[in-house]
């Protein structure tokens, strides 16, 4: 559904979501990477786990929740990329840990 209209060239860093390795530009947001995905969607509902994907893309909604390098609930919108992130699109509910 989007694309980026030109080549990050030597400023593309490599992130993985969801385990597959995916080419970013450096400084730009997580969730518009996350949107450019077969899959343009990053979390499910913690009531009907529909797909949610980003809304306002500013930190006001909180639909762009996903897990980066293994901290849950990071709003992606927010997020600047950087090379060996680690990205997991959240399932339903954060899960807690003591």
């Amino acid at each position: 559904m989007f694309r980026k209209l030109h080549d990050p060239g030597p400023s593309a860093v490599t992130i993985l979501i969801d385990g597959k390795t995916v080419s970013a530009e450096a400084g730009e947001n997580l969730a518009a990477v996350l949107l450019r995905q077969p899959e343009g969607w990053n979390r499910t509902s913690t009531v009907s786990q529909s797909p949610r994907a980003p809304y306002c893309m500013m930190g006001v909604c909180f639909e762009c929740l996903a897990e980066v390098d293994g901290v849950g609930s990071v709003q992606t919108c927010l997020t600047t990329v950087r090379d060996g992130m680690r990205v997991s699109r959240q399932l339903g509910r954060r899960v807690l840990s003591a």
